[in-house]
């Protein structure tokens, strides 16, 4: 056995790239956490990756676990930096993707255009042959159009094929012959077809996630690439994990085939490790949070369970309808409000904060790079929260006077001075956060002052308490490392796929037998994939889901179903649950037949997974690690003179009260007043609400 194991990941943010590792040595049974972060390289993703790891002094030669996430995705498809698809598709639907969906956002624009499609019209191909919704062959499939087909794409210089057949979930073996001869007479391009990435119902949507993963998969491969040469130039010879949307890594090779499923990959970590903290502290319900630099994300989590879905689009708001993206990813609300959300003032004189973002560069006015717009992080620097004189953990000098301009200036448009300008950007920031927290609690019938908030990322914790004591909020547990807690979520996630199958069934005596193949097939091919990269198939644990309805809705509500074969004496059981879903999240319940739709299976497999053990205590007293004192404007609460601890210093069974501020090298821990804090065996720091204690 080693004397040393070390595991680390590595989480690419919109803003900062950061990295935890941990360093157990066995032969005394201590562990060492290092933590970093460094600018994201935007251009070259995998530069910022080497860099923390610089920074963190990690020598990659010695890692024995590595786990990785990353923005590459969503940033190609925001940015529209992908390669120019060709779409293959089934004849009589090659206008699909433009036809879409009728429910657009903006019902009253009589002038609303919806959004252009990936792959223009000329780009979109079809080939004859027809499938019937059962997976029938109603007209057998003709390849001898697809010559003339790949020869137009070459000389239109496509670099990406999409292949998206008609009722192909049912039934993939057109979608599987005609991939078969794109790479025999197209070696060098790069496919990917529908059936690969999902087998549930709805053309459209599989239509545009077919699309959308052809035209990020020349980048994502160049980037895995690129970073898996990088770490070997350094010395790492073990397997990377990636981390996809659905909360579990899977190994780079899989993912880079179907780079789509990272699109929200480290949103998805953060959750992760939230439910895992969840576990660990004994909190079945918790309301976590995630403020980035550019970005707030929120999701609500019970008894550990992550929830997830594949009703995914992006670039969806009030005046666009989006694309769809049917892979699963965690059921999470995001809002343009981090650190560096820009504030600006309308042509009506009304105050907005975000969603633009001042990123990493230039930043912040106050990150002295030329940045002359006031941001969060600003706002919480010119009113105390944040130490000027320890900004970004002492590496940044703060350029206060370039955020005093930035916010005189939000000041001038709204007609008052610095402070109140600044107290105004953190409270319409707060009310943002607070409307997404919202989105996950309220408005799917969670009452959250049921719920514990868990704050993480480089903002959580700066906000935390007063989007608690809106919402009802009793307690928040900010994470130890909160900065990186995206990072330390990737060591504390399985080996994890997600099979869903569409199968329309009545839920009556008689039906279970044949739910029951559908999930014994599905499971039987988990097994198989896992079994073709080695895993042993002892080591693949199983949940059941079931997508209930009732008979003839539209959509769906996912319910799970216990362990153990499905009989029709569970039925009635199962028919329960989903009504119980139904009524909490729609407010009522209907006395009509049920149905499956479809079932969800979660098949998983430990890959190295990180045991938490918890931190020595010398015994001293809180005052151990006080700085010192200084004057914080709390926004809503005026003015007070707060003590400054050392995040750093900090050790279980630790106590204090507000009004505090808690500083660590990468997030401000804001105590207001009345708040009580104690530290648990684990580091974490829990905040009580004065009005709930």
């Amino acid at each position: 056995m080693a004397i040393k194991t070390i595991r680390i990941a590595t989480d690419v943010g919109g803003t900062f790239t950061d990295l935890v590792c941990f360093e157990t040595d066995h032969s005394t049974g201590e562990s060492r956490i290092i933590t970093a972060k460094s600018d994201t390289t935007s251009r070259n993703f995998e530069e910022g990756v080497l860099n923390v790891l610089k920074k963190g002094g990690v020598d990659p030669s010695s890692v024995d676990f590595f786990a990785h996430g990353a923005t590459v995705v969503i940033n190609v498809l925001t940015e529209r930096k992908g390669a120019k698809v060709g779409l293959i598709t089934a004849e009589g639907f090659r206008d699909t993707l433009e036809i879409a969906r009728g429910n657009r956002p903006d019902f009253f624009n009589l002038h609303y255009q919806k959004p252009e499609p990936f792959v223009p019209r000329y780009l979109r191909r079809e080939l004859p042959g027809r499938m019937s919704y059962k997976g029938e062959e109603l007209k057998p499939l003709d390849l001898s159009g697809l010559p003339a087909i790949i020869n137009d794409f070459k000389t239109e210089e496509v670099e990406a094929v999409a292949i998206c057949f008609l009722n192909s979930y049912a039934n993939p073996i057109h979608e599987q012959a005609t991939l078969v001869e794109v790479q025999r007479l197209w070696p060098e391009v790069s496919v990917v077809s529908s059936h690969q990435i999902t087998r549930e119902w709805r053309e459209y949507e599989r239509s545009s996630t077919a699309v959308l993963s052809a035209y990020v998969q020349p980048t994502a491969e160049r980037y895995l690439s690129r970073l898996l040469a990088g770490l070997a130039e350094k010395g790492f010879s073990k397997r990377p994990y990636i981390m996809q949307s659905n909360c579990g890594v899977d190994s780079l090779e899989s993912v880079a085939k179907i780079p789509i499923m990272m699109v929200e990959s480290g949103p998805a970590s953060g959750f992760w490790g939230a439910a895992e903290l969840a576990k660990l502290i004994g909190e079945p319900r918790v309301l976590a949070l995630d403020i980035g630099g550019t970005t707030a994300k929120c999701s609500l989590i019970e008894n550990g369970d992550v929830k997830i879905k594949t009703d995914y689009w992006i670039e969806r708001d009030r005046t666009s309808a989006g694309y769809p993206i049917m892979v699963p990813v965690v059921d999470l609300v995001e809002i343009g409000n981090g650190g560096g959300s820009i504030a600006w003032v309308d042509d009506f004189g009304k105050l907005h904060v975000g969603p633009q973002s001042a990123g990493a560069v230039p930043g912040p006015a106050a990150y002295g790079r030329e940045g002359s717009q006031a941001t969060t992080t600003d706002a919480n620097l010119w009113l105390g929260r944040i130490n000027e004189d320890y900004f970004c953990g002492g590496e940044v000098v703060a350029d206060m006077a370039a955020a005093k301009a930035a916010i005189e200036a939000v000041g001038q448009k709204l007609g008052v001075d610095a402070d109140v300008a600044a107290r105004s950007i953190i409270r319409i920031a707060n009310n943002n956060m607070v409307n997404a927290l919202k989105l996950v609690s309220l408005n799917r019938g969670h009452d959250p002052r049921e719920f514990t908030l868990v704050a993480f990322g480089g903002g959580g914790a700066m906000h935390a308490v007063a989007l608690a004591a809106e919402l009802g909020v009793s307690k928040i547990v900010v994470p130890a490392d909160a900065s990186v807690f995206s990072a330390w979520g990737m060591m504390m996630s399985d080996l994890r796929r997600d099979y869903f199958v569409t199968r329309l069934v009545e839920l009556k005596q008689g039906a279970a037998a044949g739910i029951e193949q559908v999930f014994a097939e599905t499971e039987e091919r988990a097994r198989a994939q896992f079994a073709a990269e080695g895993i042993e198939a002892c080591r693949i644990r199983f949940l059941r889901h079931g997508k209930f309805r009732y008979q003839n809705q539209e959509h769906t509500t996912e319910v799970l179903i216990a362990a153990g074969q499905l009989t029709d004496e569970r039925l009635a059981e199962i028919g329960t649950s989903f009504h119980e879903s139904y009524e909490r999240e729609y407010t009522y319940k209907l006395d009509a037949p049920v149905e499956i739709v479809g079932i969800h299976l979660i098949a998983s497999a430990e890959a190295g997974k990180l045991t938490m053990r918890k931190r020595q205590s010398t015994g001293a007293q809180a005052e151990a690690a006080l700085k010192g004192h200084r004057n914080v404007d709390y926004a809503l609460e005026g003015v007070h003179k707060a003590a400054i601890f050392d995040g750093g210093k900090l050790e279980p069974g630790m106590t204090f009260s507000g009004p505090a501020i808690v500083e660590d090298p990468g997030t401000t821990v804001v105590v207001h007043p009345g708040n009580w804090v104690e530290i648990d065996g684990y580091g974490n720091m829990h905040i009580q609400l004065a009005a709930q204690r």
